[in-house]
């Protein structure tokens, strides 16, 4: 076999429940042996957002339910070369700027937005604006 730990996708239709129950118990029971995803055939998706400038220049998939979109490019910290700390600060870069506007999102008062502006803040988010606000 191989060192490596194994990717376990699970796919459940609209990924809302049992999948990621299983991506979540597979991650904690796998204890390194097993790293776990989920998708979702037919997923009820209410939010998709980029990371990556690459997936965001690519044509992404029709997505179910017109979910909101957003793009919140993020360097690629697997692509630094250098030292162990040099790598080691770019990951912790990438962590805290995600971080940050996770926070944002989370801290969003979604229900009471209109579908144009929780879309602008979406936006907001991915350029910085409203993450260092609420960081």
């Amino acid at each position: 076999m191989t060192d490596r730990p194994f990717d376990v996708l699970f796919l459940c239709t609209g990924n809302s429940a049992r999948s990621i129950l299983a991506e979540a118990l597979a991650n904690h029971w796998g204890r390194g042996r097993i790293v776990s995803h989920s998708a979702g055939s037919a997923p009820k998706l209410d939010f998709v957002i980029t990371v990556c400038d690459n997936a965001a220049a690519e044509t992404c998939p029709l997505w179910p339910g017109q979910p909101m979109t957003a793009h919140w490019g993020v360097a690629d910290p697997a692509a630094v070369e250098g030292s162990e700390t040099d790598r080691w600060l770019a990951f912790r870069q990438t962590f805290r700027e995600l971080e940050s506007r996770i926070k944002a999102f989370t801290s969003l008062p979604i229900h009471s937005l209109d579908r144009s502006r929780l879309h602008e803040r979406l936006r907001d988010i991915g350029q910085n604006h409203l993450a260092d606000e609420v960081a």
